[in-house]
C-alpha cells in the first residue's frame, strides 16, 4: 500500500459513463479526491444531476474532509431534488473516514459498482 505522502502527490481522474438503468450515471475516480485534486472536476460533477449518481471509488485510495464534504453536499442537493447518490468500492481507508464522521448511515456504500446499481 502506498504512503499517505505518496497518494497526496497523485492525480484526480474521472470519468463519466451511463449505468445499466436509464437515469443512472456512473462516476470514476481514479486517485485521491482531496482539496488539491477536486477543483478539476468539482463543477462538472455538481451539474450533472440524473436520477442516481454512483461515485465509484475502487480506483480512490484517498479522500479528505473536503471530498466527503463536496459528496455530502452532493448527497443533500440530490435527496432535495428527489434524486440518489451511491458509493461503490469504498476501501477501508474512505470507508474509517466515513465512520469516523458519522456518515456511513447517510452515504449508502456498496462493495462494487454492480451491487449498487443492483440495489436500485
Amino acid at each position: 500500500m502506498p504512503t499517505l505522502s505518496a497518494m497526496l502527490d497523485q492525480l484526480l481522474t474521472h470519468g463519466f459513463t451511463n449505468g445499466k438503468s436509464e437515469g443512472t450515471t456512473i462516476l470514476k475516480l481514479v486517485g485521491p479526491l482531496t482539496l488539491s485534486t477536486m477543483f478539476g472536476f468539482q463543477n462538472e460533477f455538481r451539474s450533472k444531476t440524473p436520477q442516481v449518481m454512483i461515485v465509484d471509488l475502487s480506483e480512490s485510495p484517498y479522500m479528505d474532509s473536503a471530498g466527503l464534504g463536496l459528496l455530502m453536499n452532493y448527497y443533500v442537493s440530490a435527496e432535495s431534488h428527489g434524486r440518489k447518490l451511491l458509493l461503490a468500492g469504498v476501501n477501508e481507508r474512505i470507508e474509517s473516514l466515513l465512520e469516523m464522521t458519522k456518515v456511513q448511515t447517510i452515504l449508502k456504500s456498496f462493495p462494487s459498482v454492480e451491487a449498487a446499481e443492483s440495489s436500485l
